[in-house]
């Protein structure tokens, strides 16, 4: 039985590096004795007959159109996926876009998919630095960089976490991303699942749930989370947050 982890959009979606978090999936599974495989999908023909996993990383706004009209076109999928289960990862603008839809500071709009609950709104200035969550479902605090011009607004009954540092979804909320069964949108760049291997492992024993498999960190995901946790460390005390804070 092989994993199948869909990355998708990495042409377009991969600023601060976040495509990658679908190589964070494949090298713990790969060090959990798992046969695994990464598939980037650029358009709907490219599409596995079995996915397993799924990340959207975030772009750059003059992508946004572009983007759309191909998520558009995996719009069932994705709405099946979210429906059965399958873990999905969406960060940034590719959160948005799963979205209610983004509204343009000229007063135009991009209208979403309508998978995730919420609107991104524009905000007076970019936010940029540090991010800590205390999140819900027994994943502790996940750290990350910030970096958007839009706040979001329209999820407060299905937040990731609190914010702990930083801005999250703004407007005074105190909340950061949404998350709506196995389905996490996150403003949190880092790679996410790089710096968190907590929230790549939870993803993790979902798919494998699914796949009639087991998971369990290898002795190489421990060897590597020693050095995300002394990361972790130096993060929470430059955004001056206790690593016991929840």
């Amino acid at each position: 039985m092989t994993l199948t982890i869909v990355s998708l959009l990495p042409s377009l979606q991969n600023t601060n590096g976040d495509a990658e978090n679908a190589a964070v999936l494949a090298a713990r599974a790969r060090w959990a004795g798992l046969d695994v495989r990464v598939v980037p999908v650029e358009a709907p023909e490219d599409l596995p007959e079995r996915v397993d996993a799924v990340v959207l990383g975030s772009g750059s706004d003059s992508s946004l159109e572009r983007s759309r009209q191909v998520l558009l076109g995996l719009h069932d999928d994705l709405r099946r996926w979210g429906t059965e289960g399958v873990p999905i990862l969406a960060v940034g603008t590719g959160w948005e876009l799963l979205g209610w839809g983004i509204e343009l500071p000229d007063g135009g709009s991009i209208e979403g998919l309508g998978i995730l609950a919420g609107r991104a709104v524009p905000r007076d200035g970019r936010v940029a630095g540090d991010l800590v969550v205390a999140a819900s479902g027994g994943l502790g605090l996940l750290v990350g960089f910030e970096n958007h011009a839009r706040d979001y607004v329209g999820a407060e009954a299905s937040p990731l976490g609190r914010v702990r540092a930083g801005s999250g979804n703004g407007r005074g909320s105190g909340q950061e991303g949404v998350r709506m069964g196995d389905v996490i949108g996150t403003h949190l760049h880092g790679p996410v699942l790089a710096k968190n291997p907590q929230l790549a492992d939870a993803m993790l024993v979902r798919a494998c749930e699914r796949a009639g498999l087991e998971y369990a960190p290898g002795e190489r995901a421990h060897e590597v989370d020693r050095y995300a946790a002394a990361a972790r460390a130096q993060q929470l005390r430059a955004a001056g947050v206790a690593a016991s804070a929840t």
